[in-house]
């Protein structure tokens, strides 16, 4: 018969797995109390945003669109390209700087709180389940019953549910990806004319179904890196879900023969030792051990601690935010010379993702001579070149583009007139230079040409312009 695990011995086992290496399913009670309102009111305004988005539009485009296939990806209504791609590097730096500033402050409240992970499984998916099969004492009795018409009806339409919902949730995902135009067009039209769409559909509804059906806390606690990151970016002065271990050790169960002047004279503190911080854990684990990777900030023991105190007539706060060194010393959150390092970089980054956003130009142009061309002798004596042009449209609107030679005279003509560049897309034409061959020094010259979208010059691109070596002509 497998022991029980000992809670003193913690360190050695996790809390989802018995001392065989088999999975213990967790059935967090339902947590009550003013952080969880506080995170159930956020919830609702996060799970608004994540639906609507994709239909979200601001000057004709999405809110959020990564179009991988297409190298498209928009962000509050811009657009970037392959082009822009120092862009978003410097804002998925500006993000990730941000999310270890944070944690350096204020710990894994990203988890708890805002992470999509948790909120959907938390605020979604476990309300559901509480719904259907009650609270954690009726879910561990159902699943310990055998199987009748009611089990089997309830399992069923749970994860009838859950697996609509993931088909929700997947197909949401995919119009962030591929757009709701083209998500409309797979869903109304035939199958199997949108396979490769199809077969994503059915893929991401398997993975969140697992996700939230089966792996749960596991994917917080196995698969996301960012519980192993805290570790570093933690310290002393960070302010955590805590225990409060100087009030409420030692621990005591509380019996109502013994006066609260004699329990503390015996040496007992505030914690009666009810196990309701454990009970109501997501991940299943004791904050009174003290900060711990699997520990996601959600909260939920802070409420059921609360209620507890409020019963027995003690303060609040023996489960809190609070830093270390806020429970030994008394000390408030104090910025630290990692911290002020960390929001240094931080405002560099910011002050670089401004400049680059402010003076991004919505009209991309690269010129290069066409491949495998050599210059050609025209009739006049001049010397020509062939070029290939692309431009790219950064905006929503239609842009006719001009090309006019900046450094040098001579003859620019883009092949079928001046190119007119749709909406987001990219145009691709030839160019054909000609110059008077007494420009051409040395076999070749630096061009500067102008780039002008609705008349206003944009941007400068340069090029090389070839010609006979002195030598042989």
């Amino acid at each position: 018969m497998v022991k029980p695990i000992d809670w003193k011995d913690y360190r050695e086992h996790l809390a989802t797995a018995d001392q065989e290496g088999r999975r213990l399913w967790i059935y967090p009670r339902k947590p009550r109390g003013r952080f969880t309102d506080a995170r159930t009111y956020l919830s609702w305004l996060l799970l608004g945003i994540m639906f609507a988005g994709p239909f979200i539009r601001i000057h004709g485009n999405p809110l959020l669109l990564l179009n991988f296939v297409e190298r498209k990806f928009v962000i509050l209504g811009q657009i970037f390209w392959p082009q822009d791609m120092i862009i978003s590097a410097v804002t998925m730096l500006v993000f990730l700087v941000g999310i270890v500033i944070f944690t350096t402050a204020f710990g894994r409240l990203w988890c708890g709180w805002t992470c999509p992970q948790t909120v959907l499984m938390e605020m979604v998916f476990r309300k559901i389940e509480y719904f259907i099969e009650g609270d954690a004492h009726k879910q561990r009795a159902l699943a310990k019953a055998p199987w009748t018409a009611n089990k089997l009806i309830k399992k069923l339409g749970k994860h009838g549910i859950f697996f609509a919902l993931s088909f929700v949730i997947g197909n949401t995902l995919l119009a962030y990806i591929i757009g709701t135009e083209e998500l409309f067009q797979i869903v109304t039209d035939n199958p199997l004319n949108h396979l490769s769409g199809l077969t994503f559909m059915i893929l991401f509804t398997l993975l969140f179904y697992g996700i939230f059906a089966r792996f749960r806390e596991q994917a917080c606690t196995f698969i996301c890196p960012y519980g192993r990151l805290q570790s570093t970016l933690l310290d002393e002065n960070t302010i955590v879900v805590a225990y409060d271990y100087k009030r409420g050790e030692k621990r005591g169960t509380l019996k109502r023969s013994v006066a609260p002047m004699q329990r503390k004279y015996d040496g007992f503190g505030d914690c009666i030792d009810c196990h309701q911080c454990v009970t109501v854990c997501p991940t299943g684990i004791d904050i009174r051990n003290g900060t711990q990777m699997e520990c996601v900030n959600c909260t939920a023991c802070i409420d059921a601690c609360d209620a507890v105190m409020d019963k027995i007539k003690r303060p609040r706060g023996l489960i809190r935010f609070a830093s270390l060194n806020g429970i030994e010393r008394g000390e408030r959150l104090r910025a630290t010379p990692r911290l002020i390092g960390y929001a240094v970089v931080l405002s560099a980054l910011i002050g670089l993702w401004l400049f680059l956003v402010f003076t991004r130009s919505d009209v991309e142009a690269t010129m290069l001579r066409a491949p495998g061309s050599m210059f050609q002798m025209m009739p006049d004596g001049h010397l020509s070149n062939l070029y290939t042009v692309k431009v790219v449209n950064k905006t929503s609107r239609q842009i006719p583009i001009e090309f006019k030679l900046e450094n040098v005279k001579g003859d620019l003509q883009v092949m079928g007139g001046n190119i007119v560049v749709a909406p987001q897309q990219l145009a691709e034409n030839s160019v054909l230079i000609d110059l008077d061959p007494a420009l051409v020094k040395g076999g070749q010259v630096k061009l500067a040409i102008g780039v002008y979208a609705d008349g206003k010059k944009v941007e400068t691109i340069k090029t090389g312009f070839i010609g006979p070596r002195d030598d042989t002509k």
